[in-house]
């Protein structure tokens, strides 16, 4: 089709174009809103964990502890600055892949090709396209020639579909995307090749693309359990300490008089028993791990999916642009008479034949190629060749046709007479071409079979001498066949590896796709994908909720599915009680991704709602960094136990100190400033020491946790109140014995709280791993635990030296073997809970 083809249409008037354009409103697809720094503060300020340590905080201000207030506020500004930094540079990054591609479009309005914003295409436009254009809209070609489309996003097949120009008899939206032969397009879909003029029949959020987007604004992204467990803790704490302290207040002041000593114990018991580190280190622990799986090319929408990911029991995964590359290459090799070849296994130079098949392959394709197909193999003869075809003239094209799927390129060179016609297409079409005797087109079907069989698509290639006059047709030239060319979307090189790690760490891959059965067994296979049954969307259509959750306890390949029913496959495994992850990079697959538990897109490949749908972003289309991030998930549950574990221990002492006076009649020991003190070494910690914890060795070999289990569960809070009681035992004994012994309060104050500063640097020991090993706990590597360490000497030693500080702790001067004291009583108790360390490695999980 010429460009004079187009001034045969006349389009819309500008003024019926602008009438719809009002009327029908822009052509965008339903996309979330970008999130400003200051909605993304508000959302942060909602949690009610964020919101306790604020008003914790400005309570303590209040009452007088200043000391403790400015360090709750003082994380709770860390806290939110980090998350409000996460945040924006993820909704930034997104902004710009949006922005990647703003499409135009060529349409016809008052007889005139005009070139308009993609926003501004109407229902009833006529939209010139040609090879390289995208779709801006929905609609049905009413002239075309040679056209094919790339409907890779919708049906997740990477080989481009026919087009023809609308029929009489065809019914609007009575076909879906994927299949050759039709006149329909989609928006955001590709044109691969030849050109036409289409009408369009709907925009926005009517079209496939908009439905899906509608589908999306149904569905709720799964509150992460984590946050959820933590807030009821810390609810049911904070009740409990408040009553507590009540108690407190009201039983000193009864016993002892002194009402302004009893609010001061009560205050300081309060303290005691807060448990204001809890949301800190839930904060911290996920804006760290959003930021270190930044590095490895992981964006994360919402921190807390890299902690469910490391729960996952099932990855669903698209096959296109997900397992495989989204690109074609040439994979195998056939000549007439022998057996298929893989390409990629055979040495520089290639045999003769090879090279003048994939030389016919590349001649009989478009000579500046954007079909995939034709890409590659004009990739394949540059690679394996001393170059592209150089020195040949094209002279004329015999362009494809549903009638005829084949297509062929008569070429004309200075150093040879008359023309070389090469010729591509369906292997059928092919041998008709070349009038195949019934013995060779038998072999040659048999090899066609076979290579389809292993997911490759077939091309037949053929040439023909042309020393006269080119024939009207390519049946009128004598073509001899050269062999079959096999093309396949590669499967990423490090798909393998991360499928394997998948199922040493106990979770179950399923893929995904819209390909053939066949397709989607082989490329499974060569993920690794081998042990599991196949389902196609044919049988998923047959089968209720209830059977097609027994059939996918078996299944690792779902083929032919449509993005309907991805949404009911990701259901279905959630309503059987697995934590599901799905990846995907079409707007196929976008209601999958927000339906599951971790929806997770490619970020270069992968489609703006895609991308909007998922909680995470893989910036490099990278497959192993799933594998990365469900390590890092593990990483955080893990030091997020140990870190609980840690404050629970750790609360047991001072808390049982605050109280034994009164319940002893020894004089008070801790008030809110030295609590205050004590807080400040135990926030940072729990909340960056335990952070950085390197992962366990076994982290990988063992299976997902239950998706049931709680954050502290009873084992676990067991070993802490034991270890935490030690903690207290040896440091009451201590108290008591420093009392009988009849040192000043001042004396024993400051002997008891280096004590309780040693201890409470054994528990942090003690809680590094989950295993019996004294030598892991002391030099297992952690630079920021020894960052904090020497901080807390250093102001240990600031103490020591200090009158003024002293005084303001009310502590006397500090003798040294009261400090080695102290010292001694952590390391014991270190050696102690190391050889006696409760529970076992699983039940400290």
């Amino acid at each position: 089709m010429s460009g004079s083809t187009d001034k045969h249409f006349t389009g819309l008037t500008s003024a019926d174009a602008a009438a719809r354009l009002h009327a029908d409103g822009p052509n965008l697809l339903p996309a979330q809103g970008m999130r400003s720094q200051f909605a993304i503060i508000i959302e942060i300020l909602r949690e009610p964990m964020l919101a306790m340590l604020l008003v914790a905080g400005v309570a303590y201000l209040l009452l007088g502890s200043a000391g403790e207030a400015v360090v709750l506020v003082c994380f709770a500004g860390f806290s939110i600055v980090v998350a409000v930094v996460q945040e924006s540079r993820t909704e930034n990054v997104l902004k710009t892949l949006r922005e990647l591609a703003a499409p135009r479009a060529l349409v016809i309005r008052d007889g005139v090709p005009v070139r308009v914003a993609g926003r501004d295409v109407v229902c009833g436009d006529l939209v010139v396209l040609e090879q390289g254009d995208r779709v801006p809209a929905d609609g049905a070609f009413i002239d075309c020639a040679g056209i094919e489309a790339d409907e890779s996003l919708l049906t997740g097949e990477s080989a481009p579909v026919r087009k023809r120009t609308l029929a009489s008899d065809d019914e609007a939206g009575s076909s879906l995307p994927g299949g050759d032969d039709t006149p329909w397009i989609y928006s955001s879909t590709m044109i691969t090749r030849g050109r036409g003029i289409a009408r369009v029949s709907a925009t926005g959020a009517n079209s496939q693309v908009g439905k899906i987007g509608q589908s999306l604004a149904m569905l709720q992204m799964e509150a992460p359990a984590l946050r959820k467990q933590t807030a009821r803790i810390v609810r049911y704490a904070a009740s409990a300490a408040a009553i507590v302290t009540l108690a407190v207040i009201v039983l000193f002041g009864l016993l002892r008089g002194g009402w302004l000593e009893a609010t001061l114990a009560g205050i300081a018991i309060g303290m005691s028993l807060l448990p204001e580190e809890f949301p800190v280190v839930l904060t911290v622990f996920l804006a760290m791990g959003a930021w270190r799986i930044s590095k490895a090319g992981v964006l994360t929408r919402r921190a807390a999916a890299i902690e469910t990911l490391g729960s996952a029991t099932v990855l669903c995964t698209d096959k296109t642009g997900t397992l495989t590359e989204n690109r074609m290459a040439v994979s195998e090799l056939w000549l007439p008479g022998s057996a298929p070849i893989n390409l990629p296994q055979i040495d520089d130079p290639l045999p003769q034949e090879l090279h003048a098949l994939l030389q016919t392959g590349a001649l009989a394709s478009a000579a500046i190629p954007s079909d995939p197909m034709e890409v590659a193999l004009h990739d394949a003869h540059s690679r394996r060749s001393d170059g592209a075809v150089r020195d040949w003239t094209l002279e004329h094209t015999f362009a494809l046709s549903s009638d005829f799927l084949a297509m062929s390129n008569a070429w004309a060179r200075p150093d040879q007479s008359g023309l070389l016609v090469a010729a591509k297409g369906a292997p059928e079409a092919i041998a008709e071409l070349c009038q195949l005797p019934a013995p060779e087109r038998q072999a040659l079907e048999a090899a066609v079979h076979g290579m389809a069989e292993r997911g490759v698509r077939v091309l037949g290639v053929a040439e023909a001498r042309a020393d006269g006059a080119l024939g009207e047709r390519q049946q009128d030239h004598e073509f001899k066949l050269r062999g079959l060319i096999g093309l396949s979307d590669p499967l990423r090189a490090d798909v393998p590896d991360a499928v394997a790690q998948c199922r040493t760490a106990g979770i179950r891959v399923i893929m995904i796709t819209g390909d053939f059965p066949a397709t989607a067994r082989a490329i499974a296979s060569q993920a690794g994908l081998i042990q599991g049954d196949l389902l196609t969307g044919a049988e998923i259509e047959s089968l209720d909720d209830e059977q097609l959750a027994v059939r996918l306890k078996t299944v690792c390949i779902c083929a032919r599915t449509m993005p309907a029913q991805k949404l009911r496959i990701v259901e279905s495994l959630k309503r059987a009680g697995e934590v599901v992850a799905m990846t995907g990079d079409g707007v196929n697959d976008a209601p999958a991704l927000k339906a599951a538990h971790i929806g997770i897109a490619m970020g270069k490949r992968g489609t703006d709602v895609a991308r909007e749908a998922a909680s995470i972003v893989l910036i490099e289309d990278d497959f192993g960094a799933i594998v990365a991030s469900v390590r890092l998930g593990r990483r955080i549950y893990d030091n997020l136990r140990k870190a609980m574990s840690f404050i629970l221990s750790a609360h047991v002492p001072i808390a049982g100190l605050a109280l034994m006076p009164l319940l002893t009649g020894l004089p008070i020991l801790f008030g809110p400033i030295q609590i205050a003190l004590i807080e400040m070494i135990i926030d940072p910690v729990c909340a960056i020491a335990f952070e950085a914890e390197p992962e366990e060795s076994d982290i990988m070999q063992r299976p997902p946790r239950p998706s049931a289990d709680p954050l502290f569960s009873l084992p676990l809070i067991g070993r802490s109140l034991a270890q935490g009681a030690a903690a207290l035992l040896a440091l009451a004994l201590l108290f008591w014995g420093a009392a009988a012994h009849g040192l000043p309060p001042g004396e024993i104050r400051a002997l008891v709280f280096f004590a309780l500063v040693a201890a409470l640097l054994a528990l942090v020991l003690v809680d590094r791993t989950f295993g019996r090993s004294i030598a892991a706990a002391l030099v297992r590597g952690n630079p920021a635990l020894r960052y904090i360490a020497a901080g807390i000497v250093a102001v240990s030693a600031v103490i020591v030296a200090s009158p003024l500080v002293r005084d303001l702790l009310q502590f006397a001067p500090v003798r040294a073997a009261h400090l080695g004291i102290a010292v001694a009583t952590g390391g014991l108790l270190l050696v102690i809970l190391e050889r006696l360390k409760l529970g076992n490695r699983a039940d400290a999980r």
